[in-house]
């Protein structure tokens, strides 16, 4: 959250180039990120690798920069879910599936909601987990709030492909989540 603040900062006004891509894409980097990691913390750890694997590689005025940081950061999350996973297993326990309870006030209050809501990101994340990378991808990039045509180019296919790709990877959730969660 400090993080954001900082970046409120106008783009305009950072001289340094690297500087202002980051202030341009670390937001919907992590948003990205957070996508497929439903963890805000692990997202921000994984743009801040991101961002220094694009700075120790590319040159921050690159026309990609973009689309790579967004690329970037699915498959820095997929591995990251993967890594926790099998952490997890290692370990014996199941803690990576579940949600954490959140104590708030008012009705995020309620125990009773919050188990629901727990079960249900539980849901969502097997019925993630049984999708293909690609399908995964695409619909973190694209309920990242990204256009079509910056999904297509994180994801390196045509921008014509890309609502194909979506309604298939839609589809396939759909029928996951119903699966996973038969209600």
């Amino acid at each position: 959250m400090l993080i954001e603040r900082e970046l409120r900062v106008s783009a305009d006004r950072v001289a340094d180039p690297f500087d202002a891509l980051f202030v341009r894409e670390y937001p919907r980097v992590v948003a990205i990120a957070s996508r497929v990691l439903l963890d805000r913390d692990a997202a921000e750890d994984v743009a801040q690798d991101v961002f220094v694997q694009y700075h120790r590689r590319h040159r921050p005025d690159a026309p990609f920069a973009g689309a790579w940081l967004h690329r970037a950061a699915v498959h820095a999350a997929l591995n990251a879910r993967r890594g926790a996973l099998r952490r997890s297993k290692r370990e014996g326990s199941s803690a990576a599936l579940e949600a954490p309870l959140h104590i708030g006030s008012g009705s995020d209050a309620d125990p009773l909601r919050q188990t629901v809501r727990a079960e249900e990101r539980a849901d969502v994340r097997r019925a993630l987990a049984r999708l293909s990378e690609r399908s995964r991808a695409v619909l973190a990039l694209r309920h990242s709030g990204l256009t079509y045509a910056e999904t297509a180019a994180a994801l390196g296919v045509t921008t014509g492909h890309i609502g194909t790709m979506l309604a298939r990877a839609e589809a396939a959730f759909i029928k996951e989540i119903a699966h996973v969660a038969p209600r």
